[in-house]
């Protein structure tokens, strides 16, 4: 009967742990400056394993559901991203206090170009050089629009492509990571992902929602068939649109094939 008992406790333990690992709980903490140990407002907070933002309070407060193991990511313009991943602990005894620190720059030298503009418009369109391969369309929500690679021609023919080629970049990317790429319709539908994505060029937030590598970004809009220039100065928000809609036509293609 003793040894009975001490089983049951065990297994009881055993369950509640377990239940913990899986139990989704709305955790707190506060974002503080890692030199002047102030609050920080406005600070994106974005659940990476569930595609979920916030922004905290101007006392640096937040709040966002999460369970243990699922990463957190803390972004604000001008400092080091910080990649979380939540415990046992925090779920139990949150909230918790979360530091940034300031980036340091290394400012290179700036060229500016001078086209000497006249004013009149019809002379000063032949004076601004313009690419022969920018092709731009609008993205919903944005006043703004950017080239489009996927209206360059071979763009389809090169996703066809991937399809039947096991070894095409496209294929490992789209084909072997159907989950990450599924968090795509997620970041489109979560306001303060799309919000925070507008104002990063880095790349390093896009890449860690999608779990992937920073420098497999690039490789996956050539494969698209975007253009340099679209790849070099788009917004990380136009980024993700841009590999959305070329892991649509992914998925068409490979349903029709």
């Amino acid at each position: 009967m003793k040894y009975f008992v001490v089983f049951l406790f065990l297994f009881y333990s055993f369950n509640c742990f377990s239940q913990n690992d899986t139990l989704v709980k709305n955790i707190k903490g506060t974002v503080i400056h890692n030199d002047t140990k102030l609050p920080m407002g406005n600070v994106h907070v974005v659940n990476a394993s569930r595609v979920k933002g916030t922004v905290t309070s101007p006392s640096g407060i937040f709040e966002i559901s999460a369970k243990v193991n699922d990463t957190l990511l803390f972004t604000y313009i001008g400092f080091e991203t910080v990649k979380v991943k939540v415990t046992n602990d925090w779920i139990k005894q949150n909230p918790t206090k979360i530091y940034l620190t300031e980036k340091a720059y290394v400012l290179d030298e700036v060229i500016v170009a001078k086209y000497n503009l006249t004013g009149y418009v019809e002379v000063d369109t032949k004076l601004i050089p313009v690419t022969d391969d920018a092709y731009r369309y609008s993205i919903s929500g944005l006043k703004a629009g950017y080239e489009g690679g996927d209206y360059k021609p071979g763009a389809i023919a090169k996703v066809l492509g991937s399809i039947s080629n096991p070894a095409d970049f496209l294929y490992n990317i789209f084909g072997k990571r159907p989950r990450e790429m599924k968090k795509l319709k997620a970041m489109k539908k979560d306001d303060t992902v799309r919000n925070l994505l507008a104002t990063k060029f880095d790349r390093e937030t896009l890449a860690a929602l999608l779990e992937i590598n920073k420098d497999d970004i690039p490789l996956i809009l050539q494969n698209c068939n975007y253009s340099e220039y679209f790849i070099q100065t788009a917004n990380d928000l136009q980024i993700m649109d841009a590999i959305s809609a070329c892991y649509e036509d992914y998925k068409i293609l490979k349903k029709n094939k």
